[in-house]
């Protein structure tokens, strides 16, 4: 049972990237595909479920509101994020209400929103 709970304690403390990297393990090596959000989704609402009467959302898209003033900050963290190339990540950020990605799970969305921010773009998840 130790070895459970150390285990249990070792997952809780991976960092966002590795997170990733053991789903892909996970998905690669063994045929198991995590489910999106984990334990996270299983969990109800505290309340019971008395409030919420639909599904919470699991798939998020990043959008790319405005670069700000610091674009060249931005177009290189939008190329970091999704590998395009120079030109391909500078006119996403000048077409301003792009998607930088879709479809990702709640975590990364807020991992990507954070970067996108701190570079100085003004980012929306839907």
């Amino acid at each position: 049972m130790a070895d459970l709970k150390k285990l249990a304690e070792d997952i809780v403390g991976l960092t966002l990237l590795e997170a990733q990297e053991l789903k892909t393990i996970l998905k690669d090596e063994y045929g198991i595909e995590p489910a999106a959000g984990g334990a996270v989704m299983m969990a109800g609402p505290a309340d019971g479920g008395a409030a919420g009467g639909g599904e919470e959302q699991t798939e998020f898209d990043v959008i790319l509101k405005s670069a700000g003033a610091s674009k060249i900050n931005v177009i290189k963290e939008v190329r970091g994020i999704t590998g395009l190339g120079l030109k391909e990540a500078k006119d996403l950020v000048e077409a301003g209400g792009k998607a930088v990605k879709e479809g990702v799970d709640k975590a990364e969305a807020e991992d990507i929103k954070a970067k996108l921010e701190a570079a100085g773009a003004e980012v929306e998840l839907k």
